[in-house]
């Protein structure tokens, strides 16, 4: 069979093209790409406290001994409800060091939904931010966990930032031990007690970590990520990330349950001897003062982060040179944001611009990326190596010409293994082409231009993208429609000067219920006790019926556009 020539290859030599995959797990191919820095190199930094390669893998190897002593085997799923900490890191590689399965969520997740996506991935032991306590003790029993490990923020804080941070807690629930949960730093020195040798060989095809996202039909799903795709990223990433070096440094502002800060912001630098900057909780408020304090070489962030950016008025006069690149993902900026934000770092003597890339969880982040001289203004780039990109017509999987608008195929060793225990939603996504592959129809607009740069137009799907987040209002709605007093609910989504777009709600009420204040405070804790707290609408609003098309499905667009104008 004759190679097929796809556009974008122009940009690459023979070689670039070329990827090859190891057969060994995240940790082992860790190990494998930092042996050529010294062990003394500092990984972490954690609000000034650092962490050297050596005290990393000691600490992952004391993590996944403990792991093991609790009982956790290969093919277990430990789940991790932590924000950007060292303790958070060092689960995730310790997990994959036994040949488990890392359950990344969010920790801001509402009670019910951390039950559910404990008992759909069969979770057997959980690792918890203590704040999160109070949630837990109320499910836990009703899932499969044996024992819960609770770490505080302040566990890897330098001496007086942790004794700050533990004055201003709260004494209202309050993490206990007893013989479900755990602290921390007990936890750890349990390994002590694991003698046993580990010879088992881990498969790069093996899951390696299960991250949950909507898909494309907004309803939750589980996506399972293997060694193989995480691992190929990075080999991608030698080619469109070559900047990044021992000793650069990268703000790792977004969360590690996200793709991107997961794959691109945590992993790729670990591998380059480049510095994690760990930042649990971002604010965008004193976006400065984590520039100034840290002189970061590389930003990773969604759109929010780079509006912060140009907002921050403290900023005005900052010399930042020091900054190398810009990596923006999770959604796109507008050609003229991307020009003002290249404007604002011309002007505050930095080399860098930014860079937009595509991708999505299921295809284990970025698929294009903006490098060897293809970042064409309001682009998304060219393929990574090894990824096949087509446009095709959304109804018939026909593929369209150059400049001709239809919807994103991806095909590539990166993306996912499918959806947990959704064999049906897997098939729908992955859809068997004339060309002999199978490709993830993305659910998103966009087009080629003549030399293989991708466009991204707009999405097909229904969803709404706040901060980088994905919403998706028909989940949103099932929820609230699940309350007793509610007879229908529609969700939009609707400008917002920095987090992009914020959920609103529009509620009918059931017959004979009143719209009183105890009625609507009624469905607004449901939705806080049901619902993650980014996922909120930040208004709900009572109508008496809603406006249909011309199928009798509720016109969402009407009620979007009548809450534009009100506010105009």
């Amino acid at each position: 069979m004759a190679k097929e020539n796809f556009l974008w290859e122009k940009f690459y030599t023979k070689e670039e093209l070329k990827v090859n995959i190891p057969d060994m797990s995240l940790y082992e191919y860790m190990q494998k790409e930092t042996k050529k820095y010294s062990l003394d190199t500092t990984v972490l930094n954690y609000f000034g406290r650092k962490m050297s390669y050596k005290v990393f893998f000691d600490y992952i190897d004391k993590c996944a001994k403990s792991l093991k002593y609790l009982g956790v085997k290969e093919g277990d799923v430990v789940s991790i409800l932590m924000p950007n900490t060292p303790e958070a890191v060092i689960s995730f590689f310790a997990i994959n060091k036994i040949g488990a399965i890392s359950n990344m969520i969010h920790p801001l997740s509402a009670e019910e939904e951390i039950k559910d996506y404990l008992v759909k991935t069969k979770s057997t032991f959980l690792i918890a931010l203590n704040t999160t306590y109070p949630l837990i003790k109320n499910i836990i029993k009703k899932t499969k966990v044996k024992k819960v490990i609770i770490a505080s923020p302040s566990d890897s804080m330098p001496i007086l930032l942790n004794t700050l941070y533990n004055a201003t807690q709260s004494s209202k629930d309050k993490a206990l031990e007893d013989d479900l949960f755990i602290f921390w730093k007990k936890f750890v020195k349990l390994g002590i007690n694991y003698q046993e040798k580990e010879t088992r060989k881990i498969s790069k095809d093996s899951i390696a970590t299960y991250l949950h996202s909507g898909g494309t039909t907004g309803i939750p799903k589980t996506i399972c990520l293997t060694n193989r795709s995480i691992i190929g990223v990075n080999e991608q990433a030698k080619v469109f990330f070559p900047e990044a070096k021992c000793g650069d440094s990268l703000l790792l502002i977004l969360p590690i349950f996200h793709c991107l800060g997961l794959v691109v912001g945590m992993f790729i630098p670990i591998l380059r001897g480049a510095t994690c900057i760990l930042i649990p909780k971002f604010d965008a408020k004193r976006f400065d003062k984590l520039l100034t304090k840290y002189h970061p070489n590389f930003l990773l962030g969604v759109p929010t982060l780079f509006e912060a950016m140009l907002k921050n008025k403290h900023l005005k006069n900052v010399n930042l040179s020091y900054i190398k690149g810009l990596i923006c993902g999770g959604d796109t900026l507008s050609p003229k944001r991307s020009e003002a934000i290249n404007v604002f770092l011309e002007s505050h003597d930095s080399k860098a611009r930014i860079i937009q890339g595509y991708g999505m969880t299921e295809t284990t982040g970025p698929v294009t990326f903006g490098t060897k001289g293809s970042a064409k203004l309001g682009s998304v780039g060219i393929p990574l190596p090894g990824n096949i990109v087509k446009i095709c017509d959304p109804e018939t999987s026909k593929e369209l010409q150059p400049k001709e608008v239809g919807e994103i195929c991806i095909n590539s060793f990166v993306v996912m293994d499918g959806y947990l225990n959704d064999q049906k939603a897997t098939n729908n996504i992955f859809k068997l082409h004339d060309d002999g592959r199978k490709y993830i129809h993305t659910g998103d607009l966009g087009y080629m231009d003549e030399d293989g740069v991708i466009f991204y137009v707009q999405r097909i799907k229904r969803i709404i993208i706040s901060s980088g987040y994905n919403i998706y209002p028909e989940y949103i709605e099932k929820v609230l429609k699940d309350h007793k007093y509610v007879k229908d609910a529609c969700v939009v989504g609707i400008p917002h000067s920095y987090k992009q777009e914020i959920a609103k709600a529009f509620i009918i009420l059931q017959d004979g219920v009143e719209e009183s204040y105890t009625t609507k405070k009624e469905i607004m804790d449901y939705a806080a006790k049901n619902l993650a707290h980014y996922m909120l609408p930040r208004e709900y609003i009572y109508k008496k019926e809603f406006p249909k098309t011309k199928l009798a499905k509720t016109d969402y667009r009407a009620l979007r556009d009548e809450l534009i104008k009100k506010n105009d």
